[in-house]
């Protein structure tokens, strides 16, 4: 059996998991409270080591479920992250992902080695843990940045959502205010909204209508090289 020379470090993954709940207009950020040292009791970015036998994805993704009860969360990888002295247990790389969720279709609790996971808004956060404040602010501007050129803030949204609704995902993604006539048609020239035969429900306002993403027509129309831009 060939040994290795050369000392290895560890491997981890670290998730930024953002949410977006219907009844608040804010972005927020899931962490954990860190049960064990090092950094006992600050607040941390889920994650862990990465098993021998698991890809970094289903580490990732295992991550994610122990430490927050978190499933079936769109999930992507964001950056690998190396510094030398960023774990004072050793030399670790950690490989970094950012998740997002729509807040009222996903509960949380926490893991064996988290004394408990909350919400907290991504404008006030606490200190955290080892290097996570900067693997934070790297996912915020990654996702600031492919949210204009890929569909992916539906995945904050319920499954049927007013147009109104989506607007403001924009909004409070991007910091700032869209107009609305220039949004909804240009959102509605895509062709990737189903309009749905429903109106929303308990507002205080006119009931808007509601419609659902088409996700394999974004396919379709993705494999013929239409390119999504908002």
């Amino acid at each position: 059996m060939y040994v290795y020379k050369y000392p290895r470090p560890a491997l981890t993954v670290d998730c930024v998991i953002f949410g977006l709940s219907e009844n608040e207009n804010a972005l927020k950020v899931l962490l954990i409270e860190r049960a064990d040292e090092p950094f006992k009791g600050m607040w941390a970015l889920p994650g862990g080591f990465v098993n021998m036998e698991e890809t970094l994805d289903q580490a990732a993704r295992r991550e994610l479920e122990e430490e927050t009860g978190l499933k079936n969360a769109f999930i992507e990888q964001l950056y690998t992250f190396g510094d030398p002295d960023r774990d004072p247990r050793g030399r670790v790389v950690s490989v970094a992902y950012y998740a997002l969720v729509n807040l009222s279709q996903h509960s949380i609790s926490a893991g064996s080695d988290a004394r408990r996971a909350e919400w907290h808004l991504v404008t006030q956060l606490p200190p955290l843990a080892f290097d996570h404040h900067l693997i934070f602010c790297t996912a915020l501007k990654r996702l600031q940045g492919k949210v204009r050129y890929q569909p992916i803030g539906f995945e904050l949204l319920p499954e049927k959502f007013a147009l109104s609704q989506l607007q403001r995902v924009y909004e409070i993604i991007l910091g700032k205010e869209l107009d609305k006539r220039n949004f909804r048609k240009k959102i509605l020239s895509m062709g990737l909204l189903v309009e749905l035969p429903e109106r929303q429900k308990g507002v205080p306002h006119r009931a808007a209508k509601l419609y659902r993403f088409d996700k394999e027509k974004y396919r379709q129309l993705e494999s013929e090289g239409f390119m999504f831009e908002i």
